[in-house]
């Protein structure tokens, strides 16, 4: 059995991501205390500075959070297709497109924070990583 490397690909690419998305995160946030002065002491959970912070600054930490929630999932379903060597053409499209949309859902979110855009984005990106558990189930069916 051999490893789908290309599938190991766009699981790379969403992780690259998401550290993008926490540097936009921590300069967003520095940038706007450092402006009113709030002391990084104050800041020890989000909640304490959240109500000090604009919308735009709190959506785009949202954001960060919700790169940590439905793309986990992503993760070990794609990794465990890899490593079962299921990495077929149709997968690797349906990983790329969930991590291409994983990106639109950030910069919706992070640029003008549209909720029926962003649910749209997220609903259809969750089927894909339902439908690559699917086919790798049916996989499973077929070669037993």
């Amino acid at each position: 059995m051999e490893i789908s490397t290309a599938l190991l690909q766009p699981v790379i690419v969403l992780g690259l991501w998401s550290v993008v998305m926490m540097v936009v995160t921590i300069a967003s946030r520095v940038s706007y205390m450092s402006n009113l002065d709030i002391a990084p002491e104050e800041a020890k959970h989000t909640s304490d500075i959240s109500s000090k912070l604009p919308s735009n600054v709190r959506q785009i930490g949202d954001n960060y959070n919700h790169l940590h929630e439905q793309p986990t999932v992503f993760y070990a379903v794609a990794i465990a297709i890899a490593l079962s060597g299921h990495g077929e053409d149709l997968q690797v499209q349906l990983a790329w497109a969930y991590v291409i949309l994983r990106i639109i859902h950030s910069l919706i979110q992070s640029i003008y924070n549209n909720v029926m855009h962003r649910f749209s984005v997220f609903f259809i990106s969750g089927i894909l990583v339902g439908a690559m558990a699917i086919i790798e189930i049916l996989n499973w069916i077929e070669n037993e």
